[in-house]
């Protein structure tokens, strides 16, 4: 990859040595331009070009789809380029080759820095054709890596699962339960679109309307709710080797289709302070059962301007009380 900023360090002899050497050898390269003279980027695989830097170094017209194919059909020609792959801001990008055009929407919902993103898409694409990806599939990988970093506010990263499962989106409620480095990156992009963030945790054993109840509550005082589940290792350790009744995986699917929830995060410590260091949530709720100084993380949450919400209970629940009558 030559990624090149005009800072001197790809002098245009270089860049031709480049080229020729990986031509050779028989390996791919990738050029993502600065400048209007292409010539010596000349016998590259795929130049990576933005609509602008396209028009300068064509001086062709690229307001159109059509614009933008004929203008990258004349650099393939003029530079022996195999392919043009143009990034269009908000419309996407188009793959243009000798033979083929392929056209691929913009996948970001909504766009709130574009700082990074052709980066984005020329790693992401060369780590796509590095592994064997067509490049048609890279491309299109490589739009959809780009999509997710304007969705984020400053220079970001497209991390291996957002864009898994922007790929392939998990089924279901499952995809709601995260790891806590996911649940923390998405509370602060909630937070930066001016959204409230609420933490609740427990076991959550045998889900019962009282369950459900303080999570309502919970997601009423916020925008977003997290949920953080206690792990079956931490269960046993307090509340006892024949606990949890439903292990965690299954407690955690349970929680994450209710419509109230959006994040759940199993943890292995025995209280949620570790992670909610990292979550950092504007809301901490617990059941009215606690005082405010009785609430794990209560004083963690107030330093960075949090608060602690009580939720009322809904008498006549308790997952104790079922495991016992169900135990006879």
């Amino acid at each position: 990859v030559l990624s090149d900023y005009r800072k001197g360090v790809l002098a245009p002899a270089i860049c031709r040595n480049l080229i020729a050497s990986a031509r050779s050898i028989g390996r791919m390269l990738i050029v993502d331009p600065k400048g209007a003279d292409w010539s010596h980027y000349a016998g590259a695989d795929v130049i990576t070009p933005n609509r602008r830097e396209l028009a300068e170094a064509t001086g062709l017209d690229v307001s159109t789809e059509a614009a933008i194919v004929a203008a990258a059909r004349q650099a393939i020609a003029r530079f022996g380029f195999g392919a043009v792959l143009c990034t269009r801001s908000e419309d996407g990008m188009s793959l243009v080759t000798a033979d083929t055009v392929r056209h691929y929407p913009a996948e970001a919902s909504e766009v709130y820095d574009v700082s990074g993103a052709g980066d984005t898409v020329v790693a992401v694409l060369a780590a796509g054709l590095a592994s064997g990806l067509d490049l048609e599939v890279a491309a299109r990988l490589s739009n959809i890596a780009g999509g997710l970093v304007v969705g984020k506010v400053g220079t970001a990263v497209a991390r291996p699962n957002d864009l898994m499962d922007a790929v392939k989106p998990a089924s279901g409620a499952l995809r709601k339960v995260v790891t806590r480095q996911a649940a923390a990156e998405a509370a602060e992009r909630w937070r930066q679109r001016g959204w409230r963030v609420g933490f609740t945790n427990g076991c959550f054993d045998l889900l019962h309307p009282g369950h459900v109840h303080l999570l309502e509550q919970a997601r009423a005082g916020c925008d977003r709710l997290i949920v953080g589940i206690n792990a079956d290792s931490s269960v046993r350790r307090l509340k006892g080797p024949t606990r949890p009744v439903q292990p965690e995986a299954a407690r955690a699917a349970v929680l994450a289709s209710l419509a109230s929830v959006d994040l759940v995060v199993i943890f292995e410590e025995d209280t949620p302070l570790d992670l909610l260091s990292v979550i950092r949530p504007d809301v901490l709720v617990k059941g009215a059962d606690y005082t405010h100084d009785t609430v794990v993380g209560a004083r963690e949450v107030e330093s960075w301007g949090g608060r602690v919400m009580l939720a009322e209970l809904l008498p006549g629940h308790s997952t104790t009380a079922t495991v016992t009558r169900l135990r006879g």
